[in-house]
């Protein structure tokens, strides 16, 4: 599983570069931005995707095939794409809500319940476009999963329009008392969960 992991991480860092330079970009047009919450969710979902490049390369290069070889598990080589997403989200989310608490910090308008409220969302905007991506490319395989990507654009896009009113004082104090986005991030996390499990299953029926 390690061998895998540092496989994966090799491939990150020689295919996926450009992804750090596109999340820091947005991360800066999100500070410069007023209210644009597209900016804030994109990096996000931009660390989503890292998975589903890194199995592309392995499908063009045979990978995928060769590793049948090793001694590796479906379940295992499925895992190791699951946990380097995971690692790329939540190292992108950490720098996301720095970079937002510094700007609410400037602007003066820093409140602990909204920060919290930005986090969940992210949190939620991280873990739903892995989830609903990843099963269709262990599936179909990557061409013809990757129309799952498109959907998460449109995801994405109807998200920040969704946040940005949730944004508003009015909305968030009525989410804040009802409750509602810690169980959706509850919901999310278990989507996660689920998701990663019915790869595994997919995989397994999978003739590579």
């Amino acid at each position: 599983m390690k061998g895998l992991l540092l496989k994966d991480w090799y491939m990150t860092k020689k295919y996926c570069k450009y992804y750090l330079f596109v999340g820091v970009s947005f991360i800066i047009l999100s500070l410069m931005s007023k209210g644009n919450m597209f900016f804030v969710f994109y990096p996000c979902l931009l660390c989503g995707m890292i998975p589903v490049n890194l199995l592309g390369y392995d499908e063009r290069s045979r990978w995928t095939e060769y590793v049948g070889t090793l001694p590796y598990t479906k379940t295992q080589i499925v895992s190791a794409k699951y946990l380097i997403g995971l690692f790329a989200q939540i190292a992108m989310l950490t720098v996301t809500c720095i970079a937002q608490g510094v700007k609410m910090g400037i602007d003066g308008a820093f409140v602990m319940t909204e920060f919290l409220v930005l986090m969940m969302l992210l949190l939620i905007m991280a873990t739903v476009t892995s989830s609903l991506t990843l099963p269709f490319i262990f599936k179909l395989g990557v061409e013809k999963g990757r129309a799952a990507y498109y959907v998460m654009i449109g995801v994405v896009c109807a998200g920040s329009i969704i946040a940005s009113n949730l944004l508003s004082s009015k909305v968030q104090a009525e989410i804040n008392l009802n409750g509602i986005l810690p169980i959706i991030c509850l919901v999310g996390i278990g989507t996660y969960a689920l998701s990663w499990y019915l790869s595994i299953v997919f995989y397994k029926k999978r003739e590579i």
